[in-house]
Parts: structure tokens; sequence; C-alpha cells
């Protein structure tokens, strides 16, 4: 079995200024281990293309998209809120982190591959129809769900979300479609809020909340307990992945105690469920993981995991 890693260095241009959790060298990082990754000659290393415009349509209002537009800067930075940012660089990143998810849906419809990591950056899935927010410009893994749906007819897509912060805009844009079913397991509290067992609708939005400190045991009983039974279930035609690695026990931004067993855990199960049911087309995005001398070896770790099956 192969990987497809799809990236691009234009990912790299994003840059939210000094001091920003979001830092380029998150990405930088992951991109050098998977460079000099034991398992090299099961990745397939290709460039991202631009996302388009209909593409960022699936999922956003114009109005969104076009403040987006209209913000990138020229030179210097332009903040969206307090927290999202963008440099002369960030449109472009953002556009390939949408390329990104779907073309790696049209390679896994096509059986070009099975299994697609996105290594792209901004993260997406704090971006709502309207808003930016929570470093996120486009949600590309909704916009990947929702081309895989009108584009390949598809009646289950499943949406996995295993960052450590609840996927706002996901949950948000994914919320009373039909064909949809958006799965997140999160710490709360924390930021955004959301995500209760409150929102939870049937077929939809499953939202599995856990509580800080929540280690590698813990929170594999919870996901084999109530996440696999709900994706079997479902019979998912394709899965989708938001890859978070902000809950490993290092990360400076929350408090969960996952470790890269956990990671590994979690890329091997997620594929041994694609395999069941839909044919191995498993499409993850990295999402979250802000700590830079955890992150690359947890994402390897999860990598690890998926070519195991």
């Amino acid at each position: 079995m192969t990987i497809q890693i799809l990236t691009h260095t234009d990912c790299l241009a994003h840059d939210p200024g000094a001091g920003h959790p979001e830092t380029p060298l998150r990405l930088a990082g992951v991109l050098s281990a998977i460079d000099s990754a034991a398992f090299i000659k099961s990745l397939v290393i290709e460039d991202a293309p631009l996302g388009t415009e209909a593409q960022i349509l699936l999922a956003h209002h114009d109005s969104h998209l076009q403040r987006i537009k209209e913000t990138a800067p020229e030179k210097g930075e332009a903040a969206l809120d307090g927290d999202t940012r963008m440099s002369p660089g960030s449109l472009n990143a953002a556009l390939r982190a949408v390329g990104a998810t779907c073309q790696g849906v049209d390679n896994m419809m096509s059986e070009h591959t099975k299994s697609v990591f996105c290594a792209t950056r901004p993260p997406g899935h704090h971006a709502t129809p309207t808003h930016a927010m929570g470093f996120c410009l486009f949600n590309h893994i909704a916009i990947a769900a929702l081309h895989a749906r009108e584009k390949y007819n598809l009646d289950r897509v499943a949406i996995v979300d295993f960052d450590v912060h609840h996927g706002n805009g996901t949950q948000d844009i994914m919320q009373g479609r039909e064909g949809m079913f958006y799965i997140s397991t999160h710490q709360s509290p924390l930021y955004p809020g959301t995500g209760l067992e409150s929102e939870n609708i049937d077929n939809n939005i499953f939202n599995v909340p856990v509580h800080g400190g929540t280690g590698h045991a813990t929170y594999v009983e919870i996901f084999q307990e109530m996440v696999v039974p709900a994706l079997q279930a479902y019979q998912p035609e394709l899965i989708l992945v938001s890859a978070g690695f902000d809950a490993h026990k290092d990360d400076p931004l929350a408090g969960m105690a996952l470790t890269n067993d956990t990671y590994k855990w979690l890329g091997s199960t997620l594929q041994g469920l694609a395999n069941d049911h839909c044919g191995g087309k498993l499409l993850s995005a990295l999402e979250g993981g802000y700590n830079l001398s955890v992150l690359p070896d947890s994402v390897l770790a999860y990598l690890e995991g998926i070519l195991e099956v």
C-alpha cells in the first residue's frame, strides 16, 4: 500500500506573524520528517493544485470568499480577527489546501490512489460558511466532502475530526445536509465552546466531547465504543479526516494527553474502517498541532498506522 502526500511550497508562505502558533515551521517540520521517513518508499509526494472559487463556494458564501480576497495584503499583515491573520502568501496557501483535498478526492475516486494525506496549511475546520476564525480561512475538509457528493453523487460521506478543538465550522457547514455525517472528538470545555452532545443530530452530527487530561487508553476506549460503531452503522462511501495533532500531551494550546501511539492507532483504525466500507478511500488533512518538536513524529505515527493495515 502507498499513501499519496499532497502538499505545496506555497503553504509555507502563509505567515501570521512573529509568535503566532500557526507558524510555517509546523509544516516545514512535517515535510522534513516525511522526506526522511523510514517508509518513504510507501509515500508518493505530489504538488497540490490551486483550489477554485467554484469549489470554495460549495461550502462558503460568496461574501466570505470576497472578504478573504480583499483582506489579502500585498505586504505586511492583515487581520481577519484577533487570531486569524493573512500575509501576502496566505491566499495561495489556503487555495492549495482546498486544491489538495479536492484533488485527493478525485484521485481516490478514479482509483489513482486509496489513501491521501494533505500536508497543507492554514488549517480549515473552524472556518464557517461566512467567517474565517481560529487560524482558518477556508474549510477545505468540508469543501472536499461537498465536492465528492456533487461530482460523484455519493450518498454517504463521513468526516472524522480528532483535532483537540471542535470543528465548529465543519459542523455549521454540514448541519442538516443530506448524505453528510460529521463526527468529532474534542476536549470540552475548550475553544471555540461548541461541540456539545446537545448539538447532535442522528446520522448528521455526532459530537463526542472528552475531558482535559484524557490519555491514550481512555481515548481509545471512547473511540472504539462510540465512533467506530457509528461509522460502521453509517457505512460511508468515503471517509475524510480532519487530522489535528494538538490533543498530544505536550501540545501548548490544550490539555489532553494523547501520545504518538494514539495517532498510530487512529491511522490503522480509520484505514481499517475505510477498507471495510469504502474500498480503502481515506483522505486526511492536517489541522492543528502546535508543538514543533512533537508534531512531525505525530504525523509520521499516523501515517505508519495507515500503512500497517
